[in-house]
């Protein structure tokens, strides 16, 4: 069985949709750029602006528990998943079917007439 794509998945995801699958809630917002409660279990932190999202980017941070990523990587924080488990839960939670990666390997063979170049 092939494995996953993740940089192809990482495309696909947007960080809109996992904000809403883990019940993020936001504080504060400014152009692209959203503040709220960090919704990652294992951070204690009280405070309602310690984590920070760019929507543009797709990438979030937290100031408190330092935990940072793409929404791939949140999906997998907020449930403590490895990143394929994660990867597969998170494509049926968004009803996207994982990429899969190539079977087909590229060919690393010089031409022969390059080879002969270079001798």
């Amino acid at each position: 069985m092939p494995g996953i794509d993740y940089r192809q998945l990482r495309r696909q995801l947007r960080m809109t949709q996992v904000l809403r699958l883990v019940g993020f809630q936001m504080t504060w917002r400014r152009g692209p750029q959203l503040r709220g409660i960090c919704p990652i279990p294992s951070c204690r932190c009280a405070s309602r602006r310690s984590f920070s999202v760019h929507l543009v980017r797709q990438v979030y941070q937290c100031f408190a528990c330092g935990a940072h990523g793409n929404p791939l990587d949140l999906w997998a924080a907020v449930h403590g998943l490895p990143l394929h488990r994660a990867a597969l839960e998170l494509c049926r939670a968004v009803n996207l079917a994982p990429p899969q990666l190539s079977t087909r390997r590229p060919s690393r063979r010089v031409p022969l007439r390059d080879s002969l170049r270079n001798h």
